[in-house]
């Protein structure tokens, strides 16, 4: 029986508030699919039903109208007010535009303000750290470094910032734009221009809270070391964060059976943690389980390689002291919202949403590998985990994983996602470079966003 036509899986408006935005309500009882093709083209999640397209190039309608085209092609229903309509058919003008733009196609042109609108996007997802800016007489200028890339000087705001010089490296890229603007440097990136400022207030966001921003750096090379988000480094002290898990934690009693393991029982006889002191590859050095009661069933459990990030580890650990991330046990199958709940750090990150048949999965949005599995097809019983963490390679063949069972709690998930999302710090140097106490505890430096080393925000 065909559907009824009033039957809309999705609406497209202007936003009320926002001269360009595009606002996306979906109706359709099944969201992953509207939210994952909306989030490739750029919009953001603000709510369970809604999610908004503000761009810094004031090109929201055309790339609204090349989603719409992709759901449909998909079989959606896609309704587009009027006044969306009507923008996407007008060609947005830009009154300051360089000369020579007179002489481009709107194909070409945008190819320029969708690039300044990529430097934009990496600056707010922390893919390009800027460490200074300066203003050159006529416009704003900067210097920033992708992580785990090259550095670059940045020239013009907005929908007219380009990248002007690239560096193979952060201490040439810095010594050179001192040379350049001399006593007009300032520390960290330049204040927000009007247009930024209106983007992020559409979107909810707070640029503070998003972006990790690189304080002064002077030449020296043990200040020049690498950030990088914390699932691309080493795996850190694991003893040692065990050690503070103790400390912080009264309610937890230790407990040492024999030489390679320690156990830490919570005083409700309910969570148990287990950690392999000599876990090497292929073992698991960290293994949690919950139990319904001190003589019941277990109800989730889950494991850690050896090579996971400390940070993510801590991210973990500290979740496990809040009762809700215990979970309820076996029940009905997970549920969408159980997924939009374990993932939201990451779709408000911007991390690209694949689903497939069997795997619905997060990966980084940057050149290092990361990302979060669902494998829809494991039962609760099943040996295998339904939830995967992971970090470098492949998510088959991971260079460090969380594993996780079905009903695992998806606010513990949602934590470690926070973690994966909006951590950073320093690379770990090569174990050879550095004697044993120093290599192993890495802390977060200052230029990591702030909810990276404390507990996330309040969960949605």
């Amino acid at each position: 029986m065909p559907r009824c036509t009033d039957d809309v899986d999705l609406r497209l408006a202007l936003h009320p508030d926002h001269s360009s935005a595009v606002v996306a309500t979906i109706t359709a009882p099944e969201r992953y699919l509207a939210r994952a093709v909306l989030a490739e083209y750029g919009f953001r999640p603000t709510g369970d039903t809604t999610m908004v397209l503000a761009r810094i190039d004031h090109d929201e309608p055309h790339h609204a109208d090349k989603a719409a085209s992709a759901l449909r092609e998909g079989s959606a229903i896609v309704d587009v007010s009027a006044a969306l309509q009507e923008e996407i058919k007008t060609e947005w003008t830009y009154g300051n535009a360089p000369t020579h733009w007179q002489w481009l196609s709107p194909g070409e042109i945008r190819e320029h303000t969708g690039e300044a609108q990529r430097i934009h996007d990496d600056i707010l997802a922390g893919r390009l750290i800027i460490h200074l800016h300066a203003h050159d007489g006529w416009t704003t200028v900067a210097v920033g470094t992708y992580v785990g890339g090259k550095s670059v000087h940045l020239h013009g705001e907005d929908h007219l910032r380009t990248e002007e010089t690239d560096y193979s490296s952060e201490a040439e890229a810095v010594a050179d734009f001192h040379r350049r603007h001399t006593v007009a440097v300032r520390p960290g990136p330049a204040p927000l221009t009007d247009i930024e400022r209106e983007a992020f207030e559409v979107l909810g966001t707070a640029l503070s809270s998003t972006t990790p921003t690189a304080a002064p750096l002077s030449l020296a090379a043990e200040e020049t070391s690498q950030l990088v988000p914390v699932y691309a480094n080493g795996p850190g002290d694991h003893e040692a964060l065990l050690e503070d898990f103790f400390a912080t934690n009264g309610e937890w009693e230790k407990w040492r059976p024999h030489d390679e393991t320690t156990i830490a029982s919570h005083e409700s006889l309910t969570l148990r943690v287990e950690f392999l002191h000599e876990a090497t590859h292929g073992d698991s050095a960290w293994t949690i389980a919950a139990y319904e009661s001190p003589v019941g069933e277990r109800l989730w459990h889950a494991t850690a390689t050896p090579a996971t990030p400390v940070e993510i580890v801590r991210a973990l650990l500290n979740s496990l002291s809040t009762e809700d991330s215990w979970g309820q046990g076996p029940g009905s199958p997970v549920r969408e919202e159980d997924l939009a709940h374990a993932s939201r750090p990451l779709d408000d990150a911007g991390w690209p949403l694949k689903v497939g048949s069997r795997l619905i999965e997060w990966t980084a949005p940057t050149a290092d590998a990361a990302g979060l599995r669902f494998d829809t097809l494991v039962k609760q019983r099943d040996v295998q985990p339904a939830w995967t963490i992971w970090g470098g390679n492949t998510a088959d063949n991971p260079s460090w994983a969380i594993h996780l069972s079905t009903h695992a709690p998806t606010g513990l998930i949602q934590d470690i996602s926070f973690e994966l999302a909006h951590g950073y710090s320093h690379r770990q140097p090569p174990l050879h470079a550095v004697g044993p106490s120093r290599h192993l505890a890495q802390k977060p430096v200052a230029a990591s966003p702030p909810a990276a080393t404390h507990r996330p925000p309040p969960r949605r």
